[in-house]
């Protein structure tokens, strides 16, 4: 009987393995799948979820800015920061509505505050009581029609400020009911131009 040599493995030639299990077969494939779905899966949701924020950021602005007239909400900090129109902490019932086209920009803000937060906001915007002139509507008319507001002489106790500043600064036309002390009305159209 013939003996049959041996094959003798070279060392460039890798170990010989045995056959794959069946359940070790079974997790690398799992393993294998999931690495795959978490590299193409996270992505895409993440896509996808941004999409839809950026979608609907799109529809609350065309909804906002096709609006007219007054909406009630407090203006965002941002345009009271780029406006100047700080808001008094303890104000009630405000409204905004905001214009905009080549040209100028217009944020036209009412709220009702007490005579403390009066004072509060005529401080932060660098004027006084004494500034105010009475019966003087400092909004133009066909401002106050945009925002829907009607001054009528003798009706209420109006003052009025035309508060002029140097550009980029907005200009800022305000208009007060101090009829009541403990709700006083106060109306501004703050004029940007870029």
């Amino acid at each position: 009987m013939s003996v049959v040599p041996r094959p003798t493995q070279r060392p460039d030639e890798p170990a010989f393995r045995p056959p794959e299990g069946r359940r070790r077969m079974i997790v690398r494939r799992a393993v294998t799948l999931l690495v795959i779905l978490l590299l193409i899966g996270v992505p895409a949701g993440y896509l996808v979820v941004s999409a839809e924020q950026s979608r609907a950021s799109g529809r609350d602005k065309v909804a906002e800015s096709s609006g007219k007239g007054l909406r009630e909400a407090w203006p965002s900090q941002m345009k009271r920061r780029i406006f100047e129109v700080p808001v008094p902490d303890n104000a009630w019932s405000v409204a905004y509505y905001e214009t905009s086209n080549w040209k100028t920009s217009r944020l036209y803000v009412q709220f009702s505050t007490t005579t403390d937060g009066l004072d509060r906001f005529l401080a932060e915007i660098g004027a006084d009581r004494s500034a105010l002139q009475p019966g003087v509507p400092a909004i133009s008319g066909k401002d106050a029609a945009t925002a829907g507001w009607r001054f009528t002489p003798g009706e209420r106790e109006w003052t009025g400020l035309t508060h002029l500043r140097d550009s980029p600064r907005p200009d800022q036309h305000i208009v007060i009911d101090t009829t009541h002390d403990w709700a006083v009305g106060v109306y501004v159209v703050s004029t940007t131009t870029p």
